[in-house]
């Protein structure tokens, strides 16, 4: 018996009918025949080549990747991507998958895709009533996410600050942003998802799988929960609700952020920075995430990021948010920023040159008071890098779990202060970590990195291409001296713990770039890689999903 899934505001999940339990019940997973359902919900959109918008939908955000796929479609439903994919899996054509096209790599747009499915256009966020969880479909945007959830019933999901950034992916790679101290990563409240895969006869079919212990396919939610994306079929929704929650009253069942939080911005120009100072700066900064990297600490609801700016820019930033709500908000802000600042010969001033991705600040200086969705949605739209079309990047990622060697620091001063590049974007980004992510265990969750202190991100633009190969070089000479001890990477070992598969990086896997006998995938998965390629096995035999990185099928 099928019934249709009524849900808050009046629509259907994806504007059908599903297979499923009753509200309160373990839903089942459920599949979907590509010969049998697809076609009643018609056909998707198709751009060629030969129509005038197909530049627009070949490209995403990184514009050091442009596609010449021979279909890009456009889909609205799950049963469109079911016939898509049969489709192409019938033509020998192979896929990609975009979601909010904001991928550091050239996983969707790779010379070999022929075929793009583009999600763009599943964006609803509601909640049902049968399953007892929020359905966020994959191709919304994070700002989507937040302000359907929080203006209609209050609650959040902890992801990223990047208002742009697909859940698609995101979702998929662990997800991680400026409440995850405090309410974890983002899979840790995924309830379910849905998934289009393709079995070893070639047919195509979606699936839903439940973190249920009795769900026969929660092997491919567990995929799901930090495996990254691309790598098993096309997730095409997710269902969130806590693992604690109870009861049906959507309100309750998943966290809330602060009412209200503090929003400071500071910096130190480089100008008046002694090398003293900046190792005194960043140490200060690593001892203290060190320090306060246990679930429970009183410094949860904080996140900050200190952007050790290239010294083109002019100064190093620190970006910080504060639960506003906590006992002592304002005199705990001022605690952290001076705990910080100790021992720095140079006083903090306004940040009046951007730090990382976001924009010059010196409004925030003086911490200021802010609604919760209000400082959301002023901070996510504020990333210059995200509203500019005409930027190449690369990038690069580290876990850390102890604080800064002495050669590290080294490393980091020559490079941010090194006449090789002229380039205020250059950046290597501290950013807050620990707290209630490292509550969980490292195989509860396909994100195994749940023990580290803080994390750090590389990241450059350019925009000619007479500056790519001297922007590729500081990078990559940045990255492999800061870890020349361990052979060019971050291995998992007591100071490092690898690397976030949400900002994939292809030279991770380049013996040239990586020295240190860790696979690029020991790195992102550590332990649990070998279950990953269990998975990918059962539900992705032919490995028709795949990219760049993709997570491969066990020998």
């Amino acid at each position: 018996m099928e019934r249709r899934r009524f849900l808050y505001g009046g629509a259907s999940v994806g504007g059908g009918m599903l297979l499923g339990g009753t509200a309160g019940t373990a839903a089942a997973a459920t599949t979907r025949d590509a010969t049998t359902r697809a076609a009643a919900a018609g056909d998707a959109v198709a751009i060629t080549p030969g129509d005038r918008n197909y530049a627009d939908v070949v490209r995403g955000w990184n514009q050091r990747y442009i596609g010449k796929p021979e279909k890009v479609h456009l889909v609205t439903t799950t049963d469109q991507v079911v016939k898509v994919t049969q489709q192409a899996v019938k033509e020998g054509k192979r896929l990609a998958v975009r979601s909010g096209g904001h991928c550091f790599e050239d996983f969707v747009y790779h010379p070999d895709a022929k075929v793009v499915v583009d999600l763009s256009e599943m964006r609803q966020v509601d909640f049902d009533t049968e399953r007892n969880a929020f359905m966020v479909e994959s191709g919304c945007q994070l700002l989507d996410v937040y302000e359907g959830l929080y203006r209609r019933w209050g609650v959040v999901i902890p992801a990223g600050i990047c208002h742009q950034v697909g859940a698609g992916g995101h979702v998929s790679g662990g997800g991680w942003g400026m409440l995850c101290r405090l309410l974890g990563l983002v899979v840790d409240h995924l309830y379910a998802v849905e998934v289009v895969v393709v079995d070893a006869s070639g047919t195509a079919r979606a699936v839903v799988a439940t973190r249920e212990e009795s769900d026969p396919n929660r092997d491919l939610w567990w995929a799901h929960t930090g495996g990254g994306g691309g790598n098993f079929g096309i997730v095409t929704r997710y269902w969130f609700r806590s693992p604690d929650a109870k009861g049906s009253e959507p309100s309750t069942l998943l966290p809330r952020p602060p009412a209200e939080v503090l929003i400071n911005a500071v910096s130190w120009p480089w100008s008046s920075l002694s090398r003293k100072d900046f190792d005194t700066l960043v140490k200060n900064y690593g001892a203290w995430h060190v320090a306060h990297s246990a679930p429970g600490d009183p410094y949860a609801g904080m996140c900050s990021y200190l952007g050790l700016n290239h010294r083109s820019n002019g100064a190093i930033g620190m970006i910080t948010q504060m639960d506003a709500t906590v006992p002592n908000a304002e005199q705990k802000l001022a605690d952290f920023v001076a705990a910080i600042s100790k021992g720095v010969s140079v006083a903090h001033e306004a940040a009046t040159t951007r730090t990382g991705e976001l924009a010059a600040m010196p409004e925030l200086v003086k911490p200021r008071r802010m609604p919760w969705l209000q400082a959301t949605r002023y901070l996510g739209t504020s990333t210059l890098t995200l509203n500019d079309p005409t930027l190449k990047g690369d990038f690069k990622s580290a876990y850390m779990r102890a604080n800064f060697p002495d050669s590290h620091l080294d490393a980091l001063y020559k490079h941010l202060t090194s006449d090789a590049i002229d380039n205020p974007t250059a950046s290597v980004q501290l950013s807050s970590f620990g707290g209630q992510v490292n509550a969980v265990a490292q195989d509860a969750t396909a994100s195994s990195h749940r023990s580290s202190a803080f994390k750090m991100s590389w990241m450059l633009y350019w925009t000619e291409a007479a500056d790519e190969a001297k922007s590729l070089a500081w990078i990559r000479e940045c990255y492999q001296e800061v870890y020349a001890e361990t052979g060019g990477v971050p291995v998992p070992n007591d100071v490092t713990d690898g690397c976030y598969v949400n900002y994939p990086d292809i030279d991770l896997g380049d013996p040239k770039y990586n020295t240190s006998k860790v696979p690029w995938h020991d790195l992102y998965y550590k332990e649990n890689y070998p279950k990953l390629q269990a998975v990918k096995k059962k539900y992705d035999p032919r490995n028709i999903f795949r990219h760049s990185q993709s997570v491969g099928l066990p020998d």
